[in-house]
C-alpha cells in the first residue's frame, strides 16, 4: 500500500464525512421517526459537519503550502474521492438511497453502525501502513472521533431497544 501524505488522510477523511452527512441528512428527513430519534440523527449529521471542519483543521501551514503548490489539487482530490467512495460508499447518492430505503429506525442505525464501523476499519489499515508520525498523529485524531461515532450509535440503540 502506499503511504499517504497528511493532505490525502485529510482528504480521504472528509469525503467519507461528505458521505456521513448525506446519509444523516436524508435519514433525518424520515416522517415514520419519533421526536427522540429524529434529534439523535440531526445530532450525528451536525456531527460530520463538525469532524470535517475538524479534520481540515488538522493541516498546519506546510500542509496548506503543499497544497498550494501541488498542481491539480482538485483533480488529486477526485481521485482520493473515487477511492473513498469504491471502498466505504459507492457514493454521496448511495448514502442518501441506503437511508431513504431502510424499512425503520433499527435498519437505520444498524447501518450507521456499520457505516462507522468500515470507516474505522479502513482509518485502521491506513495507519498500520503509515511511516510518516505527522500523517499517524493525524490519523489517530480521526480514528478517536469516528470512534466517539460508533459508541453513540451503540448506546442509542440500546436505549431504544429496551
Amino acid at each position: 500500500m502506499v503511504p499517504y501524505s497528511v493532505n490525502e488522510v485529510i482528504e480521504f477523511a472528509v469525503q467519507i464525512e461528505k458521505n456521513g452527512y448525506a446519509y444523516y441528512h436524508e435519514a433525518s428527513k424520515r416522517k415514520n421517526l419519533e421526536p427522540q430519534a429524529k434529534e439523535f440523527i440531526e445530532f450525528l449529521r451536525d456531527a460530520e459537519l463538525t469532524h470535517e471542519k475538524t479534520f481540515l483543521a488538522l493541516r498546519d501551514d506546510q500542509e496548506m503550502q503543499n497544497l498550494e503548490v501541488t498542481q491539480d489539487w482538485e483533480l488529486v482530490s477526485e481521485y482520493l474521492k473515487t477511492i473513498v467512495d469504491a471502498r466505504i460508499f459507492k457514493s454521496e447518492d448511495a448514502a442518501i438511497k441506503k437511508a431513504a430505503n431502510a424499512e425503520d429506525l433499527m435498519e437505520i442505525l444498524d447501518f450507521a453502525i456499520s457505516f462507522e464501523k468500515d470507516t474505522l476499519l479502513y482509518f485502521h489499515t491506513l495507519n498500520d501502513n503509515i511511516p510518516h508520525p505527522k500523517t499517524r498523529k493525524v490519523l489517530r485524531k480521526i480514528i478517536n472521533e469516528e470512534v466517539l461515532h460508533v459508541l453513540k450509535l451503540t448506546d442509542f440503540k440500546k436505549t431504544i431497544s429496551k
